[in-house]
This record gives C-alpha cells, structure tokens and sequence, in this order.
C-alpha cells in the first residue's frame, strides 16, 4: 500500500461536472467522482460546472465572492416568488438566473401554462442587478417555463428604467436561433402541437417588431427567446455560457497540472455539442493545448461509441446514484492511473 501511495502522489485529475438535473448538483456529483478517484489512489482537483443554467450563480459565487439576495418577483404564470441576485464582493457584478424567477421548476408543465408563461420576473431581478449600481449583470438562462421571445422581461425592464449603462451578457447553454425556440423546447414546458404553432406564430410576430430581428441568429433562441429578445431591443451579449464559467473559475491553470479530466451531465445526447459543460470542457482543454484526456461520468447517455469519440471524450460511464458516481469515480481513478504509468515509464516507483 505504502508503495502505491507513493508512486501515485501527484496525480491529480481536474473533476468538472455539470450538475444532473433534477437529481444531483453539480457539487454533489463533484464531490461523489473525487471520492471514488481519492480511494483509488488519485488526488482529485474538484470544479463543479454549470452552463447558464441552474446552479450558474452558486458556481459563479465560487469565483466572484459577494453576497445572494433574495428579491420578490412575479413568477412565470403572475404568482409572487423569491427570485436569487448575487452582487459580487467588489460590487462590479451581478449574477442573475432565469430558473429562480421563471423557470420550469415553478409550474405544472400544461399547454395552458407553456402559452402563458412570462419572464417578467427575469425582468425584474434584471432590474433590481441594475439598481445595485453594478457594471456587468451575467444573465444565466437556462430551466425556464417560457416561450415569450423575453417580451415580459424587456418590459419590465423599460419599466425601471431600462439597463442605464449596464452591460447585461447572456450566458447561453444552447445555439439554437430564435425561430426555433417554441419547435424544441416548448413541448419539454407543456406545450402541445397545436401550442407551440401558437407559440411560433407568437414569436415570429415578435421577430417583427423587435429593433433587430433575431431570427437565423445563432444563441437567440435560449429561454424560449429571452436571449434573442433583450439581444435585439437591449443590446444584451450573448456568449456561451460555460465558456464564462470555464474563463471565471482558472479552468485553464488547473487542468494545466492535471494528468486527466473527469467532467459530466445529467444526459449526453445531441444537445452537449451546442454548449452544454461536457463539450465546453472538450473545447477548453483544446484551446489550452493541454491535450488530456477527458472522461465523462452522465446519468443517461443517448450517444453511441463513435459519437461519443467524435465528441473528443476518452470513456463514458454511466452513473446515476451517488454510490454509483464514487464507483464510476473508483473504476476512472484505476484506469487513469495504469494510463499514466504507461506513458511515464518509472511512475510505477519500482
């Protein structure tokens, strides 16, 4: 044991999940994978991700420091709820997301409730970031219960004044334009066939009207439009969500002294490629030339072998209970460390 202890001291591998949604947070599957690499002998380097989705203001807060608020808001169907503000400890920025004003989690997915459903609660906590005197508001978008194309938000945002100089950047988790919001994401909010027609004609209706048209725009379509719309009438940014996470939390400098990655998500399916963690951690560690090896520990996978390989992924191990993350953990952590020996003739210490 002694000599396997010491040979192994130093190989550490960067754990960067997402969370699974609707199961685990992403630190809890972080923590889960680290617990299994530790046991194998590997020193676990812990990141918990997130895209623009739920979880982005408490990865966030990780970075930035500061202090959550908790901000009285209209919910997506006009119930008050308690939306979620984080002002960084420099007071320079705000962090803002969709799911705590108007996301999914706060309905009863219904045809009704998908027609109905506003990001006017988005709007305000917008709002609010505003009048906390920051310069940046980062606006994660993703778990929403809306196909509005933002109108509720971008008019209660104009109601308070609108951004007043602040820069607002949207933090998208998908490509997807704006036209083609309600046909992909309104039936997962309720939205029957003849409703997302409606929702469409809704949203086709509001391309028309807006200063500049998002349509064929790639990124406007996240939140059901919200992200296209406060792009064309507030000058809103719109970047890849995990890349902003990736550049806040060093994902460079860490994977830099890692020998292997481990990241992961709820599902792997035809989704991860438009900007979902595991394919911005494919991309980071290809910018950063540090060519490592990248695992993927997910709840569901809907890829094949060869697709999961054109993803640029090494392995994928599928994983759902938390006993189930430390073994996926415990079964990387042994494979990593035969790999690593394997390409570093003497690592074995023998």
């Amino acid at each position: 044991m002694g000599a396997a202890a010491g040979a192994e001291r130093g190989v550490r591998v960067l754990v960067a999940p997402d969370s699974f949604k609707g199961t685990h947070a992403a630190d809890v599957v972080a923590a889960s994978v680290a617990a299994g690499l530790r046991a194998a002998g590997v020193e676990p380097v812990s990141m918990p991700l997130a895209d623009g989705g739920e979880g982005t203001l408490d990865v966030l807060r990780g970075a930035h420091g500061g202090t959550v608020h908790d901000v009285p808001v209209t919910g997506p169907l006009g119930a008050p709820v308690t939306g979620r503000l984080l002002v960084s400890a420099d007071r320079r920025t705000a962090v803002v997301e969709t799911a705590s004003a108007s996301g999914l989690t706060l309905v009863v997915p219904h045809p009704l409730g998908a027609w109905n459903a506003s990001t006017r609660g988005t709007g305000e906590l917008v709002a609010a970031a505003v009048a906390s005197g920051v310069g940046r508001i980062l606006l994660g978008v993703g778990g929403s219960a809306t196909t509005d194309g933002g109108a509720g938000a971008i008019g209660s945002i104009l109601e308070h004044g609108g951004l007043r100089g602040t820069h607002l950047e949207v933090l998208c988790d998908v490509t997807t334009p704006f036209e083609r919001a309600a046909a992909v994401y309104a039936p997962q909010k309720g939205a029957d066939a003849a409703t997302v027609a409606r929702l469409e004609e809704r949203l086709e209706a509001l391309a028309r009207r807006l200063p500049r048209d998002p349509r064929g725009v790639p990124r406007t379509g996240c939140a059901g439009g919200l992200s296209g719309g406060l792009w064309a009438a507030l000058g809103a940014e719109l970047r890849p969500g995990i890349e902003v996470v990736l550049d806040a939390l060093g994902f460079d400098e860490a994977a830099g002294g890692c020998v292997a990655v481990v990241t992961g998500e709820g599902r792997l399916d035809g989704q991860t490629r438009e900007g979902k963690v595991v394919a911005g951690v494919v991309e980071a560690s290809g910018r950063s030339g540090a060519g490592l090896p990248i695992h993927a520990v997910v709840g569901q996978s809907l890829l094949g072998d060869a697709e999961s390989r054109a993803l640029g992924l090494s392995s994928v191990t599928v994983a759902s209970t938390t006993a189930e993350l430390v073994e996926a953990g415990r079964r990387l952590g042994r494979r990593i460390l035969d790999e690593h020996r394997a390409a570093s003739p003497g690592a074995g210490g023998r």
